[in-house]
Order: C-alpha cells, then structure tokens, then sequence
C-alpha cells in the first residue's frame, strides 16, 4: 500500500510538467512548420534542370562563381549559352533543349597548348634554384632560368587541373588531350603565361611552343629549341606572323596541308609543333 501510494504522490506532482511540455512541443512544431512553408525558396525547375546538365565542377571558365550561378544566368539570358568548356556541346545542346532552342554548331571548342617545347636538357640555367617547389615562387627570382619565357616545370598546373590531365615531363607541362576538358585552371595557374586556350578546329592542331621575345642570339644562347624569329614559317603560309621575334599562327587560318607541314619540317629549332590528340 505504501508502495502504491508513493506512486500516485509522483504521477501527481509530475503530470503538470510533462502536459506542459508536451504542449510546447506541439506548439513549436506547428510554428516550425508553418515557418517552412512561409519562408521556403521556390527552386526555378528549369535553373536546376540547367544545373543538372552541367558538369558541376565550378571551374569558372565561364566567368561565373560556379555552375549554380551559370545556370541562372544563362536560364536569365540564353545568349549566354556555349560558355561552358568542359561541358562543350554536349552540355549546350541539353540546355538549349530545356530553354527550347535550336543551336547552330558553334565555334570550335578551345584546348589549352602550352607554348614551350623546352625539357631540362634543352635548357641554360645560371645557378641551381633551392627554393619553394613552385613556379609562381621560381617566377618570383630574377634569373631562375636564362629563358624568362619559358616553362619553370614545377607543376603548378598539374596542381591546378582537376582531371589529371597534366604531366611533367623531364621539366616540361605535357596536356593529355584525352583527359583535358579546357576548363582553363592550368591558364590561371601559370605565372609565366605560356599557356593558351586555343580554338581546336582539327583534333590535333599546329602551334608554335614558344613564347621567348629574345633577339634570336639570345635565344640560341638560352634554349635549343626556341623561335629565333628567322621568319622561314611565314614564307610558306602567311598565317604565321613573326612580331618581336617570335613567330605566331592564326588558328583560324590554319588547316592540314603542305604548306604548314612545310613551314613545320623548315623551322630551324623544331619549335612548330603540333598539339591535341594522337
């Protein structure tokens, strides 16, 4: 009986309190849940449709902050449309679809090239460079290398490419165009400039892997493989141009044929490559 008793006195001074509980409880759902609906962000359906058709890598390559931001814009402007690198046109075509457009076919998506040829051996150093693995930090020091066009070859690129497309071979960048999406982060990452988005109209492309402004003396002094500015590439196509010693190609100019092969094999140094996929 004792027992029985103890247990009415608890349920009679603790009953109070639970209902009082049990009450707020209620009354803080019902104002989370009129909260939620009050204060929800209605998600356009055609912005995320547009987010779920691109890669959603948040490169920037398409001057935004990320794919999110794109996908607004572009479902905002569809004049915007095609910016998208590593989406290319596949991711083009989907959004174009979802904004109900058609698309003509559009320019030739642009690759990187990096406009050195030049390994370790085909270098001139002046000392032996002991500080901080980087290229921007080698950039830093006056000198680091004779050439002050060329690639430094500690890989910030490399660093910089999500997709491990990039490879340092013997000190130079090499692009693997199989793996390269042209998003552009090894662009940004070279301190030196050497790196360049293309317009890629064959698979495999012709350019000129230097970027050195030296006099052509100096340029045989510091490298084996640079331009010299000799200017026998410009007298087998005029779409090389030769300013300040270096020579240059118009991309748009160029296509497979006996001129430009010619204007490869007479270069001197070797420097008029090709780059894209084998």
């Amino acid at each position: 009986m004792m027992i029985l008793a103890d247990i009415i006195t608890l349920w009679n001074n603790s009953w109070p309190a639970g209902l009082t509980m049990f009450a707020l409880a209620v009354a803080f759902s019902i104002i989370l849940l009129v909260a939620d609906k009050k204060l929800k962000v209605a998600v356009d359906p055609k912005i995320e449709s547009i987010y779920q058709a691109l890669p959603r890598i948040d490169c920037g390559t398409c001057g935004y902050a990320g794919c999110s931001s794109y996908a607004k814009a572009v479902a905002a402007d569809p004049t915007l449309l095609g910016k998208c690198s590593p989406g290319g046109a596949g991711a083009s075509q989907k959004i174009a679809e979802i904004l109900n457009l058609k698309i003509s076919s559009g320019g030739a998506l642009k690759r990187p090239v990096i406009h050195c040829h030049s390994t370790k051996d085909n270098k001139t150093y002046f000392g032996n460079y002991a500080g901080i693995q980087s290229c921007t930090s080698a950039n830093a020091i006056a000198n680091v290398q004779a050439c002050k066009f060329g690639c430094l070859g500690f890989g910030d690129c490399k660093a910089a490419c999500k997709f491990n497309a990039i490879q340092m071979v013997n000190g130079l960048s090499t692009i693997d165009y199989n793996k390269c999406t042209g998003c552009g982060a090894c662009v940004k990452a070279c301190p030196r400039g050497i790196i360049e988005m293309v317009p890629f109209t064959q698979n495999k492309i012709m350019t000129v892997a230097c970027r050195s402004q030296e006099t052509g003396k100096d340029t045989k002094a510091f490298c084996k493989v640079g331009c010299i500015g000799c200017k026998l590439c410009t007298k087998q196509t005029d779409a090389f141009t030769v300013n300040n010693n270096l020579a240059k190609l118009d991309y748009a100019r160029y296509e497979p044929s006996e001129q430009f092969k010619t204007a490869m094999e007479k270069c001197p140094t070797g420097v008029i490559v090709y780059r894209g996929k084998e």
